[in-house]
């Protein structure tokens, strides 16, 4: 084993932020990725041409080298060539462990199957109103690493997924939320429980949990927390953030007390007011003032790709959700815009499925949706799990997804692209699949 060389396992955007971080720290680094032509190596070889690289497969000579192994989250730690080092007692660390090592600042950890961006954006833009110097990223825009400045943000606010969290030891969030739970990543994880304690690390070490009063399995199980609050969608209790109507409207609200009425929240359905109502218990935790809270409210919008609106064309509105990439976020934007709108929903949904179980969409379809547009891959396994439930039918591609879409639409519906499933099949990625139904949606004449 050499006295201090770090193996850089992944040579994907955290990958190199961790090479970068390790040379400014004047470490010695080598990166290995499975992978024959990492996107990003023709570059990296010209700005680090000193560190070495090594392709096609884990390289277990220079894994066997390491004196520690830097994994990137796309990465298994149950690879059998990093599970043999992790047994001979090299330490498995990922990007957050680097970082946690030298954060000086309080951190808002936040992690979830769904809304975790929103969420994780959300507080950022709180703290930014409140005038907190405050750096935002992780899974999310820039990698943690690339967050430390000189001197540090007065906090940070991270976006974690449990791939990042199963080698993370010593965070420490001074605020930490795990803000739902629904089947994903099953391609990864032996079943549904091992995804769960996975997410549960965000709350090893950490001063305050904010949880998730309507999904039992993001209750922090760790007695050493030292405050928890709760965020719900039903009448909040003592401690909890939730929805309290008063005089014939509703409030998001804090124990009795109202809030912000949900009419002045630019962003229509249950699923975003959860949003914002963890977002409320995630800032108030760490001491954000209201006003500038509920002002950020006011205006914040949501991000792309994420039940956002496209268009409204003759009475009828066009949702891009492309993040919808497994069935509980699908389920979350369904049941959201369908409780709230005058008509009913057309849903475009499909691509790779990544072995997901789709029966929980029935009972939402069955209420909220009158058509089902199937793309990709999964479209046959959908078309059988969904069944008589709503009218079905297939799409070669999304022009023609949306084209039938238009067909099928009446005043007062809305139109919800949000395909419980990965794009890999027909897109580059989610962003590719929502830019090209926005760019369609468009076009409509």
């Amino acid at each position: 084993m050499s006295e201090n060389l770090y193996v850089v396992v992944g040579l994907g955007i955290t990958g190199v932020s961790c090479v970068k971080y390790l040379l400014q720290q004047g470490i010695s680094v080598a990166v290995t990725d499975s992978r024959a032509s990492p996107p990003a190596l023709a570059e990296f070889r010209k700005q680090y041409p000193d560190v070495p690289v090594t392709t096609g497969q884990l390289d277990e000579s220079l894994l066997a080298k390491a004196s520690k192994i830097v994994i990137s989250p796309g990465v298994s730690s149950h690879e059998s060539a990093i599970l043999k080092q992790h047994d001979r007692g090299v330490p498995v660390v990922g990007d957050i462990e680097l970082f946690a090592e030298v954060v000086a600042s309080p951190v808002i950890a936040i992690t979830g199957t769904n809304a975790k961006s929103t969420v994780t954006t959300l507080v950022g833009e709180m703290a930014t109103h409140a005038n907190v110097k405050v750096q935002v990223g992780g899974n999310l825009g820039k990698p943690a690493l690339a967050l430390l400045t000189t001197p540090q943000a007065e906090l940070f606010v991270l976006e974690l997924s449990s791939f990042q969290l199963e080698t993370t030891y010593s965070l420490k969030p001074s605020v930490a939320t795990l803000l739902n739970v629904t089947p994903d990543h099953m391609d990864r994880y032996a079943d549904l429980p091992s995804y769960c304690a996975a997410k549960q690390r965000i709350y090893l070490g950490c001063h305050t949990a904010v949880c998730n009063r309507d999904d039992a399995v993001t209750d922090c199980l760790n007695d050493s927390i030292q405050r928890k609050l709760y965020f719900t969608l039903k009448e909040p209790n003592e401690n909890e953030f939730g929805l309290l109507t008063k005089q014939h409207d509703l409030f998001l609200a804090f124990e009795r007390t109202p809030l912000i009425s949900v009419n002045e929240l630019p962003i229509l359905g249950r699923h975003y007011q959860a949003n914002a109502l963890a977002s409320l218990a995630l800032g108030y935790a760490y001491g954000l003032p209201m006003s500038s809270m509920l002002d950020t409210l006011r205006t914040f919008r949501g991000l792309p790709h994420r039940c956002q609106l496209v268009r409204e064309r003759n009475d009828v509105r066009w949702y891009n959700d492309s993040k919808g990439t497994n069935v509980g976020a699908a389920l979350a934007a369904i049941e959201g815009l369908g409780a709230v709108i005058e008509g009913k929903l057309i849903l475009i949904a499909g691509g790779i499925g990544k072995n997901a179980d789709f029966s929980p969409l029935v009972p939402a379809i069955k209420q909220y949706v009158k058509t089902v547009l199937l793309i990709g891959e999964a479209a046959p396994i959908l078309e059988k799990t969904i069944g008589k439930n709503a009218r079905v039918y297939f799409a070669n591609n999304m022009q023609e997804a949306i084209r039938m879409a238009d067909q099928e639409s009446a005043p007062g519906d809305s139109i919800l692209l949000s395909p419980a499933c990965a794009s890999f099949d027909m897109f580059n990625h989610f962003e590719h699949r929502g830019t090209v139904f926005t760019e369609l949606v468009q076009g409509l004449t």
